[in-house]
């Protein structure tokens, strides 16, 4: 059951935490994210910065537990990524196209077979910059198969998890048009698994997070004990409440199931920056934006994130997220070599217009 949360109570007894070294823009992002969660009634935020292609700065606003006045904590606090999971599946599937072990060229079925043939030749290329027609929450029919498993957590093995939608028509011929698929990333790590010969998530924690010293980025499995894991809040008709249900993301994944603290996302991202998880020609192909045949209704995709092109010759990179109890975002500056990570347990907090307003500060 939720309860409702007294405003009063919420925002006169707000602590705010930081942990970070000397950092000159300090005092102008904490100013403007502090008005932004006085202004949103967010119940807890994590903020960090990256400057100079490192963690400059980070802080911790209102609560991870407002009723047991759990704080948030930037290092600690474990948030759903939600859909910055893709990035992350992106980058496994380039590492190993780095290495020969995955043509994106090929059709997927190479690599899963298990993936109904649908007619149409889908790569992992298509995957990874949504246009291989696979279906997502709302653009089309999801069939889900009816099956019974023996193991309790079925989904937690990546080529089972397609059972939730690989009976699913194409919305569109694959290369025809951009249609987001949380759903096509959930094939790509069924990909990834098998072109790597280890777990999809064996795979992301060899090659990504403990090369960059991501030391609680995991599996966001509901059955099993994450501490500090932040508690999920809504809001109707201007009425804040808790969210208790846990409902399984396991089953995807590579598009959104993975968790972490705020800190171990900018890792992730001073890790992009550095270029220590893929070579810088593999980096342009990610970071360019690959267009359709037909164009209505495109985003500026490339390969696992999106790439804005702003006003004064800016390109930002990044993803944002949005799922039950989360909104995130993670949006970088490669040529500035900054960038902004940040994490709300708020649902109805905009995460990605607040991290490019954030990195207005940064210039």
């Amino acid at each position: 059951m939720t309860r409702p949360i007294a405003f009063l109570l919420l925002f006169a007894t707000t602590p705010a935490f930081a942990q970070a070294p000397p950092y000159a823009r300090a005092d102008k992002v904490d100013a403007v994210a502090g008005a932004e969660v006085a202004k949103q009634k967010l119940v807890g935020l994590a903020v960090v910065v990256i400057d100079e292609g490192r963690i400059a700065w980070s802080k911790g606003y209102g609560y991870a537990d407002q009723e047991k006045a759990v704080p948030v904590d930037p290092a600690g606090t474990q948030f759903r990524w939600a859909s910055i999971s893709k990035p992350v599946t992106a980058v496994a599937a380039l590492q190993l196209a780095e290495s020969g072990r995955l043509d994106l060229d090929a059709d997927v079925r190479t690599y899963v077979p298990e993936f109904p043939d649908k007619g149409e030749k889908i790569t992992p290329r298509n995957l990874l910059c949504h246009q291989g027609g696979i279906v997502h929450y709302t653009n089309g029919k999801v069939v889900r198969s009816e099956k019974e498993y023996a193991d309790p957590h079925p989904f937690a093995d990546v080529v089972v998890a397609m059972d939730m939608f690989k009976e699913s028509p194409l919305v569109n011929r694959p290369g025809e048009k951009y249609a987001y698929s949380t759903h096509g990333f959930i094939l790509l790590s069924a990909v990834v698994e098998r072109a790597g010969k280890q777990r999809f998530a064996d795979q992301v924690r060899a090659r990504v997070a403990e090369p960059l010293g991501m030391t609680n980025f995991r599996p966001d499995y509901q059955w099993e004990d994450i501490p500090n894991r932040a508690i999920g809040y809504t809001r109707t008709d201007g009425v804040i409440a808790r969210r208790d249900e846990d409902h399984d993301v396991s089953w995807k994944l590579g598009g959104g199931g993975f968790t972490s603290s705020a800190t171990d996302l900018a890792r992730f991202g001073v890790g992009l920056l550095q270029r220590k998880l893929v070579s810088e020609e593999t980096e342009k192909l990610m970071w360019t934006v690959n267009k359709p045949a037909d164009p209505q209704g495109a985003k500026p995709y490339g390969l696992g994130f999106f790439v804005l092109d702003l006003p004064g010759g800016r390109t930002i990179v990044g993803h944002d997220g949005s799922q039950e109890k989360t909104r995130t975002a993670l949006m970088l500056d490669p040529k500035g070599q900054r960038g902004i990570a940040l994490m709300t347990n708020s649902e109805w907090c905009d995460a990605a217009q607040l991290a490019l307003t954030l990195m207005d500060e940064l210039k």
